[in-house]
């Protein structure tokens, strides 16, 4: 979790903003589908992605491209 000391926890609406307006129903199915970035549940049930591990996930998606 070191690696995290830095890092901003993303909102499932952050993140949706960030890939230009990809829709929630999209984000919970690529999750479904284990396409999606780690993310992890608070204990309210929301979900939360640190920016590294989105970024990451993004570099991913361009190497595959």
């Amino acid at each position: 979790m070191d690696q995290h000391r830095r890092d901003e926890l993303m909102t499932v609406r952050q993140v949706l903003d960030e890939l230009g307006g990809v829709s929630r129903r999209t984000f919970y199915r690529w999750r479904e589908l284990g396409h999606g970035p780690a993310a992890f549940k608070l204990p309210n049930g929301e979900l939360r992605v640190w920016r590294s591990d989105f970024a990451t996930w993004l570099r991913q998606l361009e190497a595959a491209a």
